[in-house]
């Protein structure tokens, strides 16, 4: 079986769990995970779409539909509070963590429930591995390169 394909499927049943057990989208839930993470559950706008690799075209969309749910507020950012900020209000604090553990029971229910310990710790071990390889690749372009 090609890797497309196991990427594919394995998205596609993410995304499925996702709206079915929680009834947000793939995006949404992208959104919500990354301003849960980021300090104060707020961020600039700026940076969640350079967060999520995003246009800000594209994020300004999204945030607008994320508002009319009522999972997030715009807030005006910095000391002079002219940037324009984007932060979780309570609802989509709740969604936000329901979410996330409905998303690692789902993962845990197709991916890990079937596997031997000895295949665990074959997989974990190639993830780390192959984390380890790519993030040093990401802060370069985020770095520009060049030294």
């Amino acid at each position: 079986m090609s890797s497309v394909v196991i990427e594919s499927t394995s998205c596609s049943a993410s995304s499925r769990g996702l709206q079915r057990d929680s009834g947000i989208s793939k995006a949404e839930f992208s959104v919500l995970v990354t301003l849960w993470r980021a300090t104060g559950r707020e961020m600039r706008v700026g940076e969640l779409s350079e967060s999520l690799d995003w246009d800000k075209s594209r994020v300004s969309h999204q945030l607008t539909r994320m508002e009319k749910r009522g999972f997030v507020k715009r807030t005006q950012y910095g000391a002079d509070g002219r940037r324009a900020g984007i932060g979780l209000t309570a609802e989509g604090r709740r969604a936000a963590q329901s979410a996330i553990l409905v998303h690692a029971d789902n993962i845990r229910r197709h991916f890990f429930s079937s596997l031997t310990p000895e295949q665990a710790v074959v997989i974990r071990a190639w993830s780390e591995q192959a984390v380890a390889r790519i993030e040093p690749r990401c802060g370069e372009a985020a770095g520009g390169g060049a030294s």
